[in-house]
Parts: C-alpha cells; sequence; structure tokens
C-alpha cells in the first residue's frame, strides 16, 4: 500500500522550514523571557525538595526528551511511586496532565510533584522560606512579579519554561513539509502501518500524536494502579490512562504508565497480541497480526518521531 497519510488528519502544515509553534498561554500567567528564566532556574534547582536532592529534572531528564528511563524514578529519599515520568515534550499543548487528567493547568501539576510524598516532599511554608533566604532568589522573583517568592508564583515560572519545550523538526516533521528523503524506506512502511493495520492513530492522533483521552491498553488481567478511577471512582475506569504522545518516544523508555514494557519493541507486542485479558480494556485492544518484520517498520517509523534539535537545544538545559 503506498497511500499517502492526510495532512489534515496530522494536524499539519506543509511548509519547506520548521514553523515556530507558539504555545496556548493562560491569560493570568502572561509568558515573559525573565519569568520563563526564573522558571528554568527553579525546574533544575533541588531547593525545592524537602531534603534538597531532587529536582524537577532530576525525574524529567533533558537528555531523555524530559523523562526518565527508570520504570519509576526515585524521590526524596529513594521513595518511589507507582508511575512512569512522561516526557514534557510538547506539554504545552496538552488539555490537562498527569495519567488520569486529574490536573487542567501546567500550573496545577506543577504543585503535584512539590509537595507529593514520594517526589519532592515539600510544603508551602518550606518551599517559601527556603527561597525568600536564597542570595538570589528574592530579587528574581521581585523583577519578574514584582513580589516576594510564593508558591504560585513558583509553579507559575515553572510552568512557563516548560510551556517552551516544544518539538517540531523529527524527520516525520520534514517528510510532512516536503522533504521525501526524510525517511527510511522502513520508516515509511512503519508509517503506513501506523495509519492503516496497526490502528495506533485512533489514540496516537493529531500533530502531538494524542487524542487526550483515557483508556484501558490491557496491560494487566487486574489493574492495582485504579487509573481514572481514582477520580471517578466508577468500575469501568479501573485501569483508563490517558494516551501518552508519542513525540521523541524512542528516547522515553521504558513505557507505560508503570514503565514495565523495556522497549519500544516490547510495546508494540502487547498491542499486536490484544493485550491482556482485562475486563476493562479498550475496544479497540485486539489482536493485529502484525509479522515480526511489520513490527520493526513500525517501530522504526517511531523512531523518526525523534527530534534532536529539541533534545540539544541549549535554550531547555541547566545554565552553568
Amino acid at each position: 500500500m503506498n497511500r499517502m497519510i492526510p495532512l489534515v488528519l496530522l494536524g499539519v502544515v506543509c511548509i519547506s522550514a520548521a514553523p515556530t509553534l507558539l504555545p496556548p498561554v493562560p491569560a493570568n500567567n502572561p509568558m515573559t523571557p525573565e519569568k520563563i528564566k526564573l522558571g528554568k532556574k527553579l525546574f533544575y534547582d533541588p531547593i525545592l525538595s524537602a531534603d534538597g536532592k531532587v529536582s524537577c529534572a532530576s525525574c524529567h531528564n533533558p537528555d531523555l526528551a524530559f523523562a526518565d528511563h527508570q520504570a519509576v524514578s526515585p524521590g526524596v529519599e529513594g521513595r518511589k511511586g507507582v508511575r512512569n515520568a512522561p516526557t514534557l515534550t510538547n506539554v504545552a499543548f496538552r488539555k490537562s496532565f498527569f495519567f488520569e487528567g486529574g490536573a487542567k493547568s501546567l500550573e496545577l501539576q506543577a504543585m503535584g510533584p512539590l509537595t507529593d510524598h514520594n517526589e519532592m516532599a515539600s510544603d508551602v511554608d518550606s518551599v517559601v522560606k527556603k527561597l525568600k533566604a536564597h542570595p538570589e532568589y528574592p530579587a528574581l522573583f521581585k523583577e519578574v512579579f514584582q513580589a516576594a517568592p510564593t508558591m504560585q508564583h513558583v509553579v507559575e515560572a515553572i510552568a512557563s519554561f516548560e510551556r517552551t519545550l516544544i518539538s517540531n523538526n523529527s524527520p516525520f516533521d520534514r517528510f510532512q513539509r516536503g522533504d521525501l528523503k526524510a525517511l527510511t524506506d522502513a520508516q515509511k512502511r512503519g508509517m503506513e502501518l501506523f495509519f492503516d493495520q496497526a490502528d495506533c492513530f485512533h489514540c496516537h492522533t493529531g500533530s502531538n500524536f494524542t487524542d487526550e483521552l483515557p483508556h484501558n491498553t490491557a496491560l494487566n488481567v487486574f489493574d492495582e494502579d485504579q487509573g481514572l478511577a481514582r477520580l471517578t471512582l466508577k468500575d469501568e475506569d479501573i485501569g483508563k490512562f490517558k494516551t501518552p504522545t508519542l513525540r521523541n518516544i524512542a528516547l522515553t523508555a521504558p513505557y507505560m504508565h508503570d514503565g514495565s514494557k523495556a522497549t519500544l519493541r516490547e510495546a508494540v507486542e502487547h498491542y499486536n497480541k490484544g493485550g491482556e485479558s482485562n475486563l476493562n480494556a479498550d475496544p479497540l485492544m485486539r489482536p493485529l497480526g502484525l509479522t515480526d518484520d511489520q513490527i520493526d517498520d513500525l517501530v522504526a517509523f517511531m523512531e523518526s518521531l525523534t527530534d534532536e534539535d529539541f533534545v540539544r537545544n541549549p535554550e531547555f538545559r541547566e545554565a552553568k
């Protein structure tokens, strides 16, 4: 099959050079260069954690597209939660945050890890006290917010920095803009599978490769992590987790909400067999009948979503 993938389906504009994508910005937290700079400093600073050893970047490593290679990242005193750290690639375009979608803004999302017992284990009073006593932060907050440090301003600054983490120059993007040599033959075959037999596009859709919806992908027969049901308390929502973006997916192993699949191939094999026997499994979970060669091609296509410019961008790195 040699049909072209519809550009409208992907939400991609066909132009010759990488476009500048402007993130949606809430009216109550406008972005400024000074606020972004402060947010980056806070993102990389372990001062926000209870023990002064864990920063946002501890779990969201820029070398790994702001994800982590551990199934579950260790927090303060080595404590671990139950979920894999997701990539922050194009996080500005997400409609909700956390795997069950419980936070509706980046500002609210940033508050979660700061105060979670298994992550940074801080509280509002201690964070503000440490920032006020710091030799640099009081002046920086006054410059940006015309006020002393507050937790609200902390999360607003971090969210502003995170909104700059935009990826749109992968080989796939360049192919969509007309560079037909940007993809290998295997990646082109994998792209055809992605939008046809493998049915990936039903959930991994749009320019960010996610429908933003929760699904039960039959990862386990029994779901110890309740997923969406933590919010809704509905049995039918047990084991449902939001569809993650596939951008830079080759850099963000391991996979699934619990990091239980070590490689992209393992993840694809899970979907190829239709998952486990789970009563809440999404109707789309069914055996796909892909051959080993087709699985290789599908993995190759997902590798074409890696944006080396994003990973190497010095603007995203800790200031030295």
